[in-house]
């Protein structure tokens, strides 16, 4: 019998968990930690912070769905891992023992990077459910008296989607409310360029997004690093593409949106050869800990270099189908470790992401996500719009199910190369 840990709940945690689950032999136990009582869809929060969601709309309760599924749950923090004794500690001192530990805790919020940033500062967030809520919140009392709005994306940031989400989501609520002549939105981002989105771009997504902004009026800094933020001013350096000084610029807002840099959770931080300096998990291709033979890491917690080096730092992302990959990699791996075997399974790394813009949108496809790819492309349409609410509701319903990846998801992400596995 062996016990099999996953720590996290999220996007990356919940697969990793019933997908584990379907492999394990019956004699093993799989056990989930996390601090929260509910799974929430990320990827729906930009919706939430322009009260379009409730928070409780995207959430799903998970003792129940563990206990129909037999996966043992303990809601708590985990305080500290400790990978040379194989445990992990939660926040009332208990060590909980593993024979495999999946590491799926997602990321750290760095607000305190930048002065005055996030909900305890002087913007709003959208990465986490409950700031999405606060900042619904805010909406409902700005939308009563606006002015302008600053949107964007900080100097260390990797996410950069929900930033355009949010912004051009808001602008589609201005309009629908006949108030967006009211509202100077201005778009400030460490991108070196618009669409760049920490993958170099991809496709036309450069031409797309700038053509959009232009379409709706919006001004764009590129290139940005926030010194500061001031209640109503933020403070930017932009520089050239040297890294030099170009332009100091202060912008008056009544509201901000600026997505922080992530960094590895409190619990990981330090943990030699475990993590990176930012607490990222170091992972192999085969997603296992090359000290630690027995621990492995999904999602936005692995460290993966950024693409290139950009005048002002950003980092990769770790998209949807890409975190989704790497879990069926890591499931596939560990029962193969289970059998006596070693791991000879790879995430496919290609992503396939819908970016939401109220009432159209952008898709892309990169096989694989890093750059050179077999395959880029990028379309826009309202179809996008439309396949982003059926995909909300599509993977809430899987996750009340406690499904992982059923038959008519397979096939056509097999089709496209997505999702399935690489062999060595």
């Amino acid at each position: 019998m062996a016990k099999i840990v996953i720590v996290g709940a999220g996007i990356g945690g919940i697969p990793m968990a019933f997908e584990m689950k379907e492999l394990a032999r019956k004699e093993d136990e799989v056990v989930v930690i996390a601090d929260t009582p509910t799974f929430h869809f990320v990827p729906s929060n930009p919706w939430v912070g322009v009260n379009w969601r409730k928070p409780e709309d995207i959430k799903v309760e998970l003792a129940p769905v563990f206990k129909k599924k037999q996966i043992s749950f303990i809601q708590q923090k985990a305080s500290r891992f400790h990978p040379e004794t194989n445990q992990v500690e939660i926040a009332d001192g208990t060590l909980v023992d593993y024979d495999f530990l999946v590491i799926a805790t997602g990321p750290k919020l760095a607000f305190e990077e930048v002065p005055g940033l996030g909900p305890n500062g002087h913007t709003q967030s959208v990465c986490h459910v409950d700031h999405a809520g606060e900042s619904g919140e805010f909406w409902r009392e700005f939308v009563k008296d606006p002015g302008p709005i600053v949107i964007g994306a900080v100097q260390g940031a990797s996410c950069f989607g929900p930033a355009y989400e949010y912004m051009f989501i808001a602008e589609t609520d201005l309009r629908k409310r006949k108030i967006r002549d009211k509202v100077k939105i201005t778009y400030v981002t460490s991108e070196p360029y618009i669409g760049h989105l920490g993958l170099g771009g991809v496709g036309d997504t450069k031409g797309m997004l700038e053509s959009e902004l232009r379409n709706k009026h919006i001004d764009w800094i590129c290139n940005a690093k926030i010194d500061k933020i001031e209640a109503g001013l933020m403070y930017v350096t932009e520089v050239d593409e040297n890294g030099q000084v170009k332009k100091q610029h202060e912008l008056p807002f009544k509201h901000s949106m600026m997505l922080p840099a992530f960094k590895g959770v409190d619990a990981l931080l330090g943990i030699d050869k475990l993590v990176n300096p930012r607490g990222f998990v170091l992972v192999d291709e085969h997603q296992r800990n090359p000290t630690y033979k027995n621990i492995y890491s999904v999602g936005v917690c692995i460290a993966i270099p950024p693409l290139s080096q950009t005048p002002v730092p950003t980092g990769t992302p770790k998209t949807g189908y890409m975190i989704e990959s790497m879990v069926t990699a890591t499931a596939h791996n560990i029962r193969e470790e289970l059998d006596g075997g070693q791991p000879t399974h790879k995430g496919s790394w290609n992503a396939l992401c819908l970016a939401d813009f109220g009432d159209t949108g952008i898709a892309f496809l990169a096989m694989p996500q890093i750059p050179p790819r077999n395959v880029q492309w990028a379309s826009r349409g309202k179809w996008v719009h439309l396949a982003k609410i059926a995909y909300e509701k599509y993977f809430i319903r899987k996750v009340r199910q406690g499904v992982s990846e059923p038959l008519y998801e397979r096939l056509p992400l097999k089709m496209l190369g997505i999702h399935r596995l690489k062999q060595k």
